[in-house]
């Protein structure tokens, strides 16, 4: 294994928006392969619960992107109000996010592919445990799905905001009331190729060893 590759897949499979492109079409093939890689990941119990909920009809695609954009209009006012957190170059950074997403919020129905990982069962009432154990039989699989789309030249979002309406959103794919939604992808093939990792504190800045807040790693054991 070419570890060189391995880690520059991992470091630059980014959240694409606005290099989306949204006028060339997406084969199903490849959807369906990325999807078949994708189901190969860990999954709680080895229950295998996950559905993958694929929309490339336009009137669906509208009606979800609907649900998404009037979320993101309530997200933005709220987080309207807090100031961004960190230096200059931090709030600089999330400036250019926040404008990334107001993009995809006008431009999600223009998008080819919108997929939803899906799991079976719900766990809102549930607790810390079984969410954890759901959700961990789901996550797993949509991020190396994001990441097979990457190595195909696609890009993605992980997005949430529509899940406001997930009731909503459910009546219009016909997604029964015993499963979970727990991401909305945007995907479509991506414009240029000059990713690269982003701009992330040290790990050792957000890493304990053996107890919380202790930054020391210990001797190499032997």
């Amino acid at each position: 294994m070419d570890l060189a590759t391995v880690d520059e897949l991992l470091t630059t499979t980014r959240s694409v928006r606005k290099r989306l492109d949204l006028t060339r079409p997406v084969e199903p093939a490849v959807i369906e392969r990325c999807i078949d890689i994708a189901i190969q990941a860990p999954t709680g119990s080895n229950s295998q619960g996950w559905h993958f909920l694929v929309v490339t009809e336009p009137e669906m695609r509208t009606k979800i992107a609907a649900l998404y954009r009037e979320s993101f209009m309530l997200y933005a006012k709220e987080s309207g109000r807090q100031a961004a957190p960190g230096d200059e170059g931090r709030r600089a950074q999330q400036a250019r996010v926040a404008d990334s997403a107001v993009y995809l919020a006008n431009h999600m129905h223009e998008v080819p592919v919108l997929l939803l990982p899906c799991i079976v069962g719900r766990v809102e009432n549930a607790g810390v445990m079984a969410q954890a154990g759901l959700y961990g039989s789901i996550l797993p699989a949509a991020w190396s799905l994001m990441l097979a789309l990457r190595a195909r030249g696609l890009g993605s979002a992980w997005t949430t905001l529509h899940l406001r309406y997930e009731q909503e959103a459910a009546a219009i794919l016909g997604i029964p009331p015993t499963v979970t939604q727990t991401a909305l992808l945007p995907i479509a093939y991506v414009k240029g190729t000059d990713f690269k990792p982003a701009t992330r504190v040290p790990g050792r800045a957000v890493t304990s060893w053996n107890r919380w807040g202790e930054r020391r790693a210990p001797e190499a054991a032997g």
